[in-house]
């Protein structure tokens, strides 16, 4: 059985309210997952890493997620990453708000 290609998402935390960030089109940082930009290559991933990293006054904890490429997009590839898509673990603010306030 032939080996999953491995894809990449460069993730880390926003410095000021320590939000899931994701490295997006054009090195801009975005909160939404769908826009993330996806590296099929090790070394353009880790490339764009190494510049992510070097933007500290933005940006902390900066890695390298996997994530497997279906027909919808992007998914993360582990629960970690999944969770991190939706925001805190408490409802009284971030994505779990916007999300409450748009299905109301």
């Amino acid at each position: 059985m032939p080996a999953t290609p491995v894809s990449y998402v460069v993730t880390g935390n926003a410095l000021i309210d320590g939000d899931a960030v994701w490295l997006a089109a054009g090195a801009a940082l975005t909160r939404q997952f769908p826009q993330a930009q996806v590296f099929t290559d090790r070394a353009a991933a880790e490339a764009a890493l190494a510049a992510l990293a070097r933007r500290p006054q933005e940006v902390v904890a900066c890695y390298l997620a996997e994530v497997h490429l279906t027909a919808q997009g992007a998914l993360p590839a582990h629960f970690r990453e999944v969770f991190r898509t939706r925001g805190p673990s408490n409802y009284a603010h971030g994505k779990q708000a916007d999300a409450a306030s748009h299905a109301a």
